[in-house]
């Protein structure tokens, strides 16, 4: 490695790419039916019964149980009350190794001492929020530009889903033009003309739900890692409005879930200049975990806007915001009432929070002071070698891979499709086809993630692993050895029915 990046090498796209196919072309490996009753009744039916309790009195209050999109993990969410550097403990007393790390901020390690020395000062004399100005506003702004030249400015906000309402809003301003073109199956929160073409390539409007049709109808995806769908894109778009700008997740869709090119981003950014659109970066996930510089420093590739998320404010509450250039951020973004001239209503009473903005510079200048980045990722590695060992001793057809600190272990291949076509019948009628096999995979990856979680390890949706400066060697053979536990009892051709 060097230059404090997480990344060590970039991994072939087209090779992983075969290997997810040859994954879903095959019967669903799974774990077996005996070991789920196995686990269910001894670990979820008398381990985590505090857990039970409380999720099930929780349906009485709160939709389905739960408030995070995260923390429905099968059978039932497990309540955590502790979280410190690599392990979590949910209410019953069990202890886990955290791969979840709370989504992917906390690259330091969960609850990190010295960042939360320094909130705990500022609650004893400021309090978490005032409305007005801090210097911890400034302190943050000014980190981020010391490690990311291309954002010479930033605007801060309650969430990654915020600061693309904003992104987008302010390109549109900017550029004035209309369409936005997304990679298909990418994730950028949950505003109305984003929910489009999440999860899976091609699938348009499938969780659209509440959602107006006229909403949506600027927004287009492409599929992933190519420049040529992209191309025609922007030359149709040229004929309706324009594109005001292309978003996309510079390590692949769904946090590098689907792979592409390294010099994929370039060809981006060469086509946003040949069709003079806007380049946006959501680095919600890569920013300041791939490295300091974030994924634009990584490729080597300057984004218009850049979206951050997540580690802005180091795992404490309101992480969002919008970089960019002077130009661009100064004339669609800045705040307050700016006399004769036009910007993009944005706002938040709890965005720029003294907690949140102080939170976020001590973790920047931490991560620099311990070279967080890079020691994520040699774990990331370390844990991605140990799996691929295991796959290939217990001949699963798993796929695992890694992008630095994130860690994708494909087990069922239910993130893999991609239904795509040039004409949007075509492509409706491939997810009809696809989608009960999509389905079933999906409850696939949940019993997965049962299991994991069962023995001691909390993935995301059990197909994702953060690594954190926090995961010594001793943790990732203490997970090797769980995760060998797990793949010991995976059999080939479960019949799945669709929930």
């Amino acid at each position: 490695m060097s230059n404090g990046y997480s990344i060590s090498k970039w991994d072939s796209a087209a090779e992983i790419n075969a290997d997810l196919l040859n994954l879903t072309s095959q019967p669903i490996w799974c774990v077996s039916d005996e070991y789920l009753k196995e686990i269910l009744d001894n670990y979820y039916g008398k381990k985590c019964v505090k857990s039970k309790a409380l999720y099930d009195e929780a349906k009485q209050y709160i939709p389905n149980g739960v408030q995070h999109n995260l923390a429905f993990n099968s059978p039932f969410p497990l309540c955590f009350e502790k979280a410190v550097g690599a392990y979590l403990y949910d209410a019953d007393g069990n202890r886990y190794l955290d791969f979840l790390q709370a989504g992917g901020p906390t690259i330091l390690g969960s609850n990190y001492p010295i960042v939360r020395a320094e909130v705990e000062k500022l609650l004893n004399s400021c309090g978490p929020v005032t409305g007005l100005f801090h210097e911890a506003e400034l302190l943050l702004a000014r980190e981020i530009n010391k490690h990311m030249p291309a954002v010479e400015m930033f605007r801060m906000l309650g969430s990654g889903t915020e600061a693309v309402m904003g992104a987008v809003r302010a390109a549109r301003l900017y550029t004035k033009k209309k369409n936005v073109v997304k990679v298909g199956g990418s994730y950028h929160g949950w505003s109305d003309h984003m929910v489009f073409g999440q999860k899976v390539p091609g699938s348009g409007r499938l969780e659209s739900h509440g959602i107006p049709g006229r909403t949506t109808s600027l927004t287009r995806e492409v599929s992933p890692n190519d420049l040529k769908k992209l191309e025609h894109c922007l030359m149709f778009n040229k004929l309706r409005g324009g594109t005001a700008c292309v978003i996309l997740e510079p390590v692949g869709p769904e946090s590098g879930t689907r792979p592409i090119d390294f010099d994929y981003n370039k060809g981006v950014r060469e086509l946003c200049d040949k069709y003079k659109c806007l380049l946006i970066f959501d680095e919600v996930v890569t920013g300041f975990r791939l490295g300091l510089g974030g994924a634009q420093g990584y490729f080597g590739v300057k984004p218009d806007l850049t979206i951050f998320g997540k580690i802005i404010a180091g795992g404490y509450p309101a992480a969002g915001g919008i970089g960019g250039s002077r130009e661009i951020i100064n004339n669609t973004l800045a705040a307050g009432l700016q006399s004769g001239s036009k910007k993009a209503y944005i706002g938040g009473t709890l965005a720029a929070n003294p907690l949140s903005s102080l939170a976020g510079y001590y973790t920047i200048k931490e991560i620099e002071r311990t070279n967080a980045c890079e020691k994520a990722g040699i774990a990331g590695d370390k844990l991605t070698a140990g799996i691929k060992a295991l796959i290939k001793k217990y001949e699963l057809p798993f796929v695992c891979f890694n992008q630095g600190s994130i860690v994708h272990l494909e087990c069922s291949g239910a993130m893999a499709f991609d239904v795509s076509s040039p004409v949007k019948i075509a492509s409706l009628l491939k997810l009809l086809k696809q989608k009960d096999n999509v389905m079933r995979r999906k409850v696939a990856m949940e019993r997965m993630g049962a299991a994991y979680m069962a023995n001691g390890i909390v993935t995301l949706a059990g197909s994702r692993l953060y690594t954190s400066m926090a995961d010594t060697d001793e943790v990732v053979a203490e997970a090797l050895a769980k995760f060998e536990n797990v793949f010991k009892h995976v059999v080939k051709g479960i019949n799945i029915e669709e929930k």
